[in-house]
C-alpha cells in the first residue's frame, strides 16, 4: 500500500504552501505589532491566536496579568530571562493582544529601535499614555510620584519593555551605533535609566495599583555585547530586577513539537497520520532501529506527536543547532521547517526526515550556512554532497540501479550534515541515528549501511570519531588513499589474497592444496579428505584434476572437495585490498617520519589499517565461497553465501560446516546404512572394498575419517544386525555376531549378512557335533548307520514341497494397473517382520517416482541424542525428512 505524502495528511497554512517562510514572517517583533505594521499573523489577534499553541508557561503568564490588570491582585513586576530565541517576544505580543482585549492600556518600549540620544524611556512612557510629554520631559530621570501620578491616571496600564539591556548599552555608548556615552550632567543616560526602572518597579508594585510591568533580559549576555561597561550593566539590572524575577519558560521541551504544529499546519487528518505512523514504526522495529532507551510503543506516541516531522528532525534543530549562538530555537526550527515543508510540496514524501532536507535548496542553504557562521561550508556541501561529481553522488551510483533513484549516499550525507552541528561536545551521527533518519519502507536499512562505508572512502571532508560520523572544514585522508590505491599493482593484490587464504586454512578438517599448478601437485596416495583451493573457476582444470594424477587415473576421486571464487566478488574483494594496501603504506610512512599527520589523523590511519584488514578477512570468504564436489557426471556446485558479519570461524570451518549440513560429509555412521544400502541381497562384502568405494566413488559421502565406518561396523555387529569375519581357502566365516569385533579393514575382512551367518554359525556346530558323533560310534553302528542311509530317500521325498496349482494365465495374473496407493501401517508392540516391511518400501520405490512416509510414535520416549541419531540416519538413506510441529 502506497503512503499519502505527507501535505495531503498535514495540510499546511497557504503562506507556507506558497513559499513566504523566506521573508521571515516568523521573526516576531513586538514594536512591529505595536505600530501596527509587520506579517498579519502577529499583528492580527485572530490569526496569532489561530496560530498559538498556549503553552503551560504562557498559560500561567496570562492568568497572572488578567489577575492583576483587572482585580490589582498579584505582583506588579515581572522579569522574563530567557535563552537566546526562547519565545519571550511571542509571549509578549500574546500579552500585547490579551491586554487591548482586556481593555487596558498598553505601552511597548523596545530596546532594540529607540535611539538613546533621541528617545528617553520615560518620555516615551507618557507619550504612549496619554499622547504628549509634559509631566516626564527631561533628561534626568522622573521621580515617584510622576510615574505614580502618570499610572493612576491611565489604568488598567500594561507596560512591556523588550530587550531592556540593548538600550543600556546603547546608552552607556560602548556599542557600535553610539560613538560615545550619552552624557546627563555628571551622570550618563544609561546611570539615570536605572534610576528610572528602580522608581518605575516601586510604582507599578503599588498593591493598590492595576498596573503590571514586564522586563525581558537575556539568560546571560549576548556574546557580540560583551565588555566590561555592558557587563556591569547586565548585572546592575540583573540585581535591580531579581526580587521580580518570574521563573518562566515559554515553551517546555515536551511541548516543542505542539506549538510547531500549530503554527505550521491548518489541520491534520488524525487516521491517515497514524496509518503512516504505524506503518513506519512496524518497519523500524523490524529492522531494529527504534531509538534506545525506548519500546515501539513509546516512539509511536513520540512519531504521533511530531507527525509529520519524524522526532529526530525536532530534535536535532531544537537541541543541536538549538546550542549555536546565533539560532534562535523555536524561532529558528519554525523558520527552517517552512523552508523545508515548502520544498517537499509535490514530492512523494509521506513524513519528514533529516535525509528530506534538500541543501540544494538555496534559501535553506544560506539559512544554514548564516547559523553556522562559517561560509567555507558551502565548498565542502558542493565537494562532498551537491555537485554531480560529488562522493555523495558516486555513492548513489554505487549502489546500483535499482536504489540509485533513492539517492541513498546524498541522503545519508545529508544527515550526517545536519547532526555535524552543535554548541555542544556531542557532533556527528551514530550509523543507527543514520539509518532512522534514512528509514524509507521501500528497501531495507542495510543498504544504508552500505551507503555509510562508501561514504567513507569517497568523501572528502567526512570524519569519523567515537562511533560518530561528522563533517568538518578539515580535509580527511581519503584523498591520499585514492593515491596509494592507484599504486597497487595485481601482484601485490594476489599475494595478499594468497597469505589470507593460508590464514583461513588451518587444516583442521581437511589436508589444504593451495592453488596447485598442475593434478600431481595434489597426492591420490593419500585416503584424507583434501581441500583443493583453486584462484578461479576454472571446470577444466577442476575436470582435469579429479580426474588424473601424472599420467595415470585419478584412483580416490571421493577425497577431493574444490573451493573456488565467486568472480562476481572479485571486484569488491580487489577494491579492498587496494585500500588495505594503501592504509599499510600511509602508516608505514607515518612509522618512518616521512608523512607528517596530526596525532588525530595518525590515530585515524591506525584505525582505519585495523578495519582495512577485518574488512579483508571478511570478504575473502564472501568470495571463496563455492564448493565443487565430485558426482558420477562430474561435479555439484555448494554456495557457503554470505558470511554474516561478527562470525569468527574460517574458511575452512565453513566449508567442513556446509559439507556436514548438507549431509555430503558425514560424522557418523548409523549401521542400518550398512545393512540397508551396501549388504542388502548379498551374503558378504570386503570391508576394505567397502572403504574402498567411499574412497573412489563420485557421489558417495565424504567419510570425517576411516574411522566413521569401522565404529559403525563394531556398532552394526554388536547390535546383530550383521557378523564379521573372513574369507578363508574353505570359505567365509562369521566370527562374530551380537558381540563387540575387532575391526581392520584388511583384504580378508567381510561383513557378513545375517541371515547367512547364522546358517554359517548352525551349519559348523551341525558339523563339529556330527564330528563328535562319529568318534563315539562303535563298529556295529555302522550296519545301524547303513540302515539308515537306506531310508534317507523317503524321507527326503516327504519333506519335498508340494508342487503349486497350475498357474493362471498371463493375462489374468496382470490384472488392471494399480497407479496410486494411499496405505496407513499400524506397528504394534512386538510386531516382526521389519526387514519385509523394508523390502516392500524398496518395492514401492521401484515402482512410483514418489513415495511418501508418515510416521507417528507415542505412547513411549528415546533421547535427545537417539533421536538425532534416527534423523540423520534417515538423512544417510537419502531420505528427505521434514520434521512436524505438533499443534
Amino acid at each position: 500500500m502506497e503512503l499519502k505524502p505527507f501535505y495531503q495528511i498535514a495540510i499546511p497554512h497557504d503562506d507556507i504552501k506558497a513559499g513566504k517562510a523566506g521573508s521571515r514572517i516568523f521573526a516576531a517583533d513586538l514594536w512591529k505589532v505595536y505600530r501596527n505594521t509587520g506579517p498579519e499573523e502577529y499583528r492580527n489577534p485572530e490569526i496569532f491566536w489561530e496560530r498559538t499553541y498556549v503553552t503551560e508557561g504562557l498559560r500561567k503568564l496570562l492568568e497572572i496579568a488578567e489577575m492583576r490588570l483587572k482585580r490589582g491582585e498579584g505582583e506588579g513586576v515581572i522579569s522574563l530571562q530567557t535563552p537566546f530565541g526562547g519565545g519571550k517576544t511571542h509571549s509578549l505580543i500574546a500579552l500585547y493582544h490579551k491586554a487591548r482585549e482586556w481593555g487596558a492600556n498598553v505601552v511597548v518600549l523596545d530596546g532594540t529601535v529607540f535611539d538613546a540620544k533621541e528617545v528617553r524611556l520615560w518620555e516615551e512612557l507618557e507619550k504612549q499614555l496619554t499622547g504628549k510629554v509634559e509631566l516626564t520631559k527631561g533628561a534626568t530621570a522622573p521621580g515617584r510620584d510622576k510615574i505614580g501620578k502618570l499610572l493612576s491616571e491611565n489604568e488598567p496600564v500594561l507596560i512591556l519593555i523588550d530587550e531592556l539591556l540593548e538600550y543600556m548599552i546603547k546608552a552607556s555608548g560602548t556599542s557600535g551605533t553610539a560613538a560615545s556615552e550619552v552624557k546627563v550632567g555628571e551622570t550618563t543616560l544609561a546611570d539615570q535609566t536605572i534610576a528610572f526602572i528602580q522608581e518605575l518597579t516601586v510604582e507599578v508594585s503599588d498593591p493598590n495599583r492595576r498596573a503590571l510591568l514586564v522586563i525581558t533580559l537575556p539568560s546571560s549576555i549576548p556574546r557580540e555585547h560583551y565588555s566590561e561597561k555592558g557587563e556591569e550593566y547586565f548585572q546592575k539590572l540583573q540585581h535591580l530586577l531579581r526580587r521580580y524575577e518570574t521563573p518562566f519558560s515559554p515553551v517546555h521541551e515536551e511541548e516543542v513539537h505542539d506549538v510547531i504544529r500549530k503554527r505550521l499546519f491548518k489541520r491534520i487528518d488524525e487516521t491517515e497520520m497514524e496509518a503512516v505512523v504505524k506503518r513506519v514504526v512496524d518497519y523500524l522495529e523490524k529492522e531494529g532501529l527504534i531509538p534506545e532507551g525506548l519500546n515501539a510503543y513509546q516512539y509511536r506516541q513520540r512519531f504521533l506527536r511530531s507527525y509529520p516531522f519524524q522526532p529526530e528532525v525536532i530534535d536535532v534543530l531544537y537541541h543541536r543547532w538549538g546550542s549555536l549562538p546565533k539560532f534562535q530555537r523555536t524561532r529558528g526550527v519554525l523558520r527552517l521547517l517552512s523552508i523545508v515543508i515548502h520544498s517537499l510540496i509535490g514530492r512523494d514524501v509521506p513524513f519528514i526526515r533529516l535525509s528530506d532536507f534538500d541543501l540544494g535548496v538555496k534559501i535553506l542553504r544560506d539559512e544554514l550556512m548564516d547559523i553556522i557562521g562559517e561560509s567555507r561550508y558551502h565548498s565542502v556541501l558542493d565537494a562532498d554532497i551537491l555537485s554531480q561529481n560529488s562522493g555523495a553522488k558516486r555513492v548513489d551510483r554505487m549502489l546500483g540501479e535499482s536504489y540509485e533513484h533513492y539517492r541513498v549516499g546524498t541522503r545519508a550525507a545529508t544527515v550526517i550534515f545536519m547532526y555535524s552541528f552543535s554548541g555542544g561536545d556531542i557532533k556527528g551521527a551514530t550509523t543507527k541515528e543514520i539509518k532512522l533518519s534514512c528509514a524509507d519502507t521501500r528497501y531495507s536499512s542495510s543498504i544504508v549501511g552500505d551507503a555509510i562505508l562508501y561514504l567513507k572512502d569517497n568523501l572528502l571532508y567526512l570524519h569519523y570519531r567515537d562511533g560518530r560520523y561528522f563533517f568538518s572544514l578539515e580535509p580527511n585522508l581519503n584523498q591520499l588513499v585514492v593515491d596509494e590505491m592507484n599504486n597497487v599493482s595485481e601482484e601485490q593484490i594476489g599475494k595478499v589474497e594468497h597469505e589470507l587464504l593460508r590464514g583461513q586454512l588451518k587444516e583442521q578438517y581437511f589436508k589444504a592444496y593451495l592453488w596447485p599448478g598442475k593434478p600431481v601437485d595434489v597426492p591420490d596416495s593419500d585416503p584424507g579428505l583434501k581441500l583443493v583451493v583453486l584462484p578461479e573457476y576454472d571446470k577444466e582444470k577442476v575436470l582435469q584434476i579429479l580426474q588424473s594424477h601424472g599420467g595415470n587415473e585419478r584412483v580416490h576421486k571421493n577425497t577431493l572437495i574444490f573451493l573456488v571464487p565467486k568472480e562476481t566478488e572479485r571486484a569488491s574483494f580487489n577494491r579492498l585490498v587496494r585500500r588495505y594496501l594503501a592504509w599499510k603504506t600511509i602508516n608505514e610512512k607515518v612509522k618512518k617520519g616521512s608523512l607528517e599527520l596530526t596525532a588525530e589523523q595518525r590515530e585515524d590511519v591506525k584505525k582505519n589499517l585495523e578495519r582495512a584488514r577485518e574488512d579483508i578477512v571478511q570478504k575473502i570468504a564472501e568470495l571463496y565461497r563455492l564448493i565443487l564436489l565430485p558426482t558420477r557426471g562430474g561435479y555439484e556446485e555448494l554456495d557457503l553465501g554470505m558470511k554474516p558479519v561478527g562470525v569468527k570461524k574460517t574458511i575452512e570451518e565453513l566449508v567442513y560446516e556446509k559439507l556436514r549440513e548438507e549431509g555430503k560429509l558425514i560424522e557418523k555412521m548409523a549401521p542400518v546404512i550398512i545393512e540397508m544400502k551396501y549388504l542388502d541381497g548379498k551374503e558378504y562384502v570386503q570391508t576394505k572394498a567397502l572403504y574402498e568405494s567411499f574412497l573412489k566413488t563420485p557421489g558417495m559421502p565424504l567419510l570425517k575419517g576411516k574411522s566413521v565406518l569401522i565404529d559403525a561396523i563394531k556398532q552394526g555387529v554388536s547390535e546383530g544386525r550383521f557378523g564379521l569375519g573372513y574369507l578363508t581357502d574353505e570359505g567365509v566365516t562369521c566370527e562374530y555376531l551380537g558381540e563387540k569385533p575387532t575391526v581392520t579393514l584388511e583384504e580378508s575382512e567381510v561383513i557378513v549378512n545375517r541371515k547367512y551367518c547364522e546358517e554359517r554359525r548352525a551349519g559348523a556346530k551341525a558339523e563339529a557335533q556330527a564330528i563328535a558323533a562319529q568318534e563315539e560310534a562303535t563298529a556295529e553302528s555302522v550296519d545301524e548307520a547303513r540302515v539308515e542311509e537306506r531310508k534317507l530317500p523317503a524321507i527326503r521325498e516327504s519333506r519335498d514341497v508340494p508342487v503349486p496349482p497350475e498357474t493362471k494365465s498371463g493375462e489374468e495374473a496382470v490384472g488392471s494397473q494399480v497407479e496410486s496407493i494411499h496405505l496407513h501401517l499400524t506397528l504394534g508392540p512386538g510386531t516382526g517382520g521389519l526387514r519385509d516391511i523394508l523390502r516392500a518400501l524398496n518395492l514401492l520405490k521401484s515402482k512410483f517416482e514418489k513415495v511418501t512416509i508418515e510416521i507417528r510414535a507415542e505412547n513411549g520416549n528415546m533421547s535427545q541424542v537417539e533421536y538425532e541419531n534416527l534423523l540423520e540416519t534417515f538423512r544417510q538413506l537419502g531420505i528427505d525428512v521434514e520434521e512436524v510441529e505438533e499443534e
